[in-house]
């Protein structure tokens, strides 16, 4: 996490590790109820990932009579609220490093969440935050449940202290390691049962897809394919197939949108970029023939919707998030180059410019990724 004022962060840091001994001595004199609160303020692709768990728990025999909220991420409001409604009894959504700096409203998200008496808290995400797991221990739940974690998301220093606020901590299996399988073992630990899901899923049909996605973005520019290779790799997939092009990103994206439009025939393609909501690109992804991505939401959104895809792999987090296992069906063709670095956690040991993206993905050729667009469509091309 980035800290610009350290003042308010200390205090956010005060709320968070000390008031929790208040709150723990108040809930003493209350009385237990059937309420169980869910924790998951991850990126999109990591809630694509994990959303189908939360039909598992309120179906289970154990929380089929609970009433459940789940915290989670502005980023993807749409979506749950969308597809998980009827699962969830209330949802809260905020921005987690956005609280960091607000200690107001950190206090007003603790003091609301004790005041809903949860008996049972789970937070499902193995990279722990400071912030969330201060806002778990600020329930002042019976039971708090969570993995034991790294140090990925939060410093030793700190975590020391927030694994006291666990009534118990998962040791993940060294061979667990996909984001998918990682939550099943967490629900089956919890459930105590097996639990028989096995790829993310969007509860949408598009029996007849048409049209190829480029997305072009990745959240940090750093980890992003350089534009002059998407524009090359799009002018050989307007040469070579007869699927209307479309160009998809985010906000931080719309410039390189531009530039690869500007750099094309006219009418040539459909720039999107930073103009769809989210249910609108979940659409878009769904209805088309082919998706080509940066490792990002869109390649999960992919699979969700049963949409062929091409992956440009980087290293951070390799075999996390991608590649998928191989028994998944409709998983995502990733490139990559493989390196002795990988596995890094995008703490990047080589020095590059700031427009230059990691040397993990800018080592990713355009030969390559073409090789894999050929392979995925076959017989369209």
């Amino acid at each position: 996490m980035t800290i610009k004022n350290r003042n308010l962060f200390r205090i956010t840091r005060l709320i968070l590790l000390k008031l929790p001994l208040l709150f723990q001595f108040l809930a003493k004199f209350r009385a237990g109820k059937k309420h169980l609160l869910i924790i998951k303020t991850d990126a999109i692709g990591d809630y694509i990932l994990f959303r189908n768990f939360l039909e598992v728990i309120r179906q289970s025999e154990d929380f089929k009579d609970y009433k459940i909220d789940l915290l989670g991420n502005t980023l993807w409001k749409d979506i749950a609220l969308k597809y998980d409604a009827p699962f969830i009894n209330e949802f809260y959504f905020t921005r987690p490093y956005e609280l960091y700096e607000a200690p107001l409203k950190t206090l007003k998200l603790g003091w609301q969440l004790f005041k809903n008496n949860y008996q049972i808290v789970l937070q499902p995400s193995y990279t722990r935050l400071l912030i969330t797991d201060g806002l778990a221990s600020l329930t002042a739940a019976r039971q708090i449940i969570g993995f034991e974690s790294d140090n990925e998301g939060i410093e030793p220093k700190y975590k020391a202290k927030t694994d006291r606020f666990y009534s118990r901590l998962l040791k993940l299996p060294q061979n667990i390691y996909f984001e998918f399988d990682r939550s099943r073992f967490f629900f089956e630990s919890v459930l105590n049962c097996t639990v028989y899901l096995h790829a993310p899923s969007l509860p949408i049909n598009h029996p007849e897809k048409k049209g190829i996605v480029f997305f072009i973005g990745a959240g940090i520019f750093k980890r992003s394919w350089e534009a002059d290779k998407f524009l090359a790799l799009i002018k050989l997939t307007q040469q070579q197939t007869t699927h209307p092009v479309y160009l998809a990103g985010g906000p931080g994206d719309i410039e390189t949108g531009n530039y690869l439009t500007a750099s094309l025939p006219p009418q040539s393609i459909n720039n999107l970029t930073g103009k769809t909501s989210l249910l609108q690109l979940i659409d878009l992804i769904g209805n088309s023939a082919l998706v080509i991505a940066n490792e990002t939401s869109a390649v999960h959104i992919a699979v969700a919707t049963k949409t062929k895809s091409v992956c440009i792999l980087g290293g951070g987090h390799f075999g996390r998030f991608a590649p998928y296992p191989e028994l998944i069906e409709n998983k995502p063709l990733c490139v990559y180059e493989k390196m002795e670095c990988y596995n890094c956690n995008w703490n990047c040991i080589f020095k590059t410019n700031d427009t230059e993206p990691y040397p993990c993905v800018s080592t990713v050729s355009l030969e390559k990724v073409w090789q894999a667009v050929i392979e995925v469509l076959g017989k369209e091309i």
